[in-house]
């Protein structure tokens, strides 16, 4: 299996479970050209929520959710904002950033992992 087909088994894990926890699922695999893309998009509750999955097979390569560093939050927060706007969410809109982090076969959610980042770039 490659990277990509890899990735797509993990993220496809990741929407399954967070279904079974009450997620609806929007989107995955949302881009914006070349500026990024956000695994899977939700809602839960109030929230639109935003879904970073991370995969890592053992401990070799570090923690999971580690791999999600503040340029791919910020990256992550860019596109999000773009999906805002093509999708007429306004700014009263509750937003949340999640990560699910898979760790070998363990899978664990952090539900609201990062705040917002701001950026004058869109």
């Amino acid at each position: 299996m490659n990277t990509r087909q890899t990735g797509n088994v993990y993220e496809q894990m990741a929407a399954d479970y967070l279904e079974k926890q009450g997620m609806r699922i929007l989107e995955r695999n949302f881009r914006r050209g070349r500026n990024g893309e956000i695994d899977i998009i939700g809602r839960d509750g109030k929230y639109l929520v935003f879904v970073e999955v991370k995969y890592r097979s053992g401990d070799e390569k570090g923690n999971a959710a580690e791999a999600v560093t503040t340029a791919k939050q910020r990256t992550i927060c860019r596109v999000a904002d773009y999906y805002r706007y093509l999708h007429h969410y306004g700014e009263d809109t509750w937003v949340r950033y999640d990560v699910v982090a898979i760790q070998g076969e363990t899978l664990h959610w952090i539900p609201n992992a990062f705040p917002h980042h701001y950026s004058a770039r869109s």
